[in-house]
């Protein structure tokens, strides 16, 4: 089945096109141009007005929303995750994990990757779907664990770790690591080995033990500025290679809450829109009510759009459309650069940006239409248009 969609502006992200026609063919875009030049009478035919066709957002690091948390692992909890996160344009993320009792961990990896590989062959366009596991946790620095549980954090392991891999089934996409820790720089090589993106967070590394990651594999950095050592300018820790090295990408959660929006601009100065990175760090809370809800196994309060265990902030209820309208006012981006940050840049992070976080032909047709104001107004997956 062939379907035209037409709309004001197109974002491929990095170039656009006005008056611009997309054609699906089975799930794939088959071609991009402008309306008067791009025809098919055979086509279904959806046009979007003045609206903004866009890749579909990726979030590469998520924990829940509806009141579920993905390392519930069933397919209940996955479904309504996952179409909350529909609604605010996201078609594909990696569900994410904390640090837990090692078994919890591999029966929700077991799930976990099972429903990755279920969501390659089944897509009734309402979902969005997971494209590997991030594991953040147990690896982690105690000294800046956040809430994660400090009498289960491990040091890092092959061991551990393949026993992970093997219960994910292989589907590991990300693992957050602190550098400093015993262990680390042997296990960043293993994982980068596999393809894994290996990114550093949850540390008070110094500086050379950070670039001694960076030189193993590490390239990429978890929530940057929250649970790492502060930067100061005589000692710039584990932020100064974070910020300064542009072969490294980085995440930022900009909610107005984790980091001040001062600081996003410096963040985005730094990194250029080419390394920086949206998520939303999301927990089950998301989408909900104020209250008391779940991170894996630890409880966390919310009140006001903070969330909090024992005074400590646990995660958001952050979604991907609002980080990116908070973006262009923050660090002062255009739209189409904050979307940016939030498809092709995880993409590549991902190394998947042949197929995802691009509307060009032969990738995947995820599309999140926008209005001019950065409002959603439809995601598709898998170019199922419902």
């Amino acid at each position: 089945m062939k379907t035209l969609l037409l709309a004001r502006h197109l974002v491929t992200p990095t170039e656009v096109t006005e008056e611009a026609a997309l054609l699906i063919e089975d799930g794939i875009i088959s071609a991009v141009g402008v309306r008067t030049e791009l025809h098919t009478a055979n086509a279904q035919v959806v046009d979007f007005g003045d609206s903004i066709l866009a890749p579909g957002l990726i979030d590469i690091h998520v924990h829940g929303g509806a009141g579920h948390d993905v390392m519930d692992g069933s397919d209940q909890s996955l479904a309504a995750i996952e179409r909350l996160m529909m609604l605010h344009g996201v078609t594909s993320y990696c569900p994410t994990t904390v640090t837990a009792p090692v078994e919890d961990t591999l029966r929700s990896l077991d799930a976990l990757g099972q429903a990755v590989k279920r969501a390659f062959s089944q897509n009734d366009g309402t979902r969005a779907q997971p494209l590997g596991v991030h594991l953040e946790g147990p690896f982690l620095s105690h000294a800046k664990r956040g809430v994660h549980p400090p009498a289960l954090l491990q040091p890092a392991s092959r061991d551990l770790f393949d026993r992970m891999w093997s219960a994910a089934d292989g589907r590991v996409s990300v693992l957050t690591i602190a550098p400093e820790i015993n262990g680390a720089i042997d296990l960043i090589s293993e994982a980068a080995r596999r393809a894994v993106c290996v990114s550093l967070g949850h540390s008070d590394a110094d500086a050379s033990q950070a670039l001694a990651a960076i030189r193993a594999g590490a390239r990429h950095a978890t929530h940057t500025f929250n649970a790492m050592r502060a930067l100061d300018h005589r000692d710039p820790g584990i932020l100064g290679p974070v910020l300064t090295d542009q072969g490294l990408t980085a995440d930022i959660i900009v909610d107005g809450v984790h980091v001040d929006p001062e600081v996003v601009d410096l963040f985005v100065r730094a990194k250029g829109v080419e390394g920086a990175v949206l998520i939303t760090d999301a927990i089950s809370a998301t989408g909900m009510p104020d209250g008391t809800y779940l991170l894996g196994g630890i409880e966390v309060q919310v009140h006001h759009g903070r969330c909090e265990a024992k005074g400590r902030l646990a995660g958001s209820v952050l979604t991907l459309d609002r980080a990116i309208r908070n973006i262009t006012k923050f660090a002062r981006v255009s739209l189409q650069d904050a979307i940016r940050m939030a498809t092709i840049n995880p993409a590549r992070v991902l190394g998947i940006e042949k197929r995802k976080g691009t509307l060009s032909v032969g990738a995947d047709a995820d599309i999140t239409v926008f209005t001019p104001r950065g409002e959603v107004v439809r995601a598709i997956v898998g170019g199922v248009v419902n």
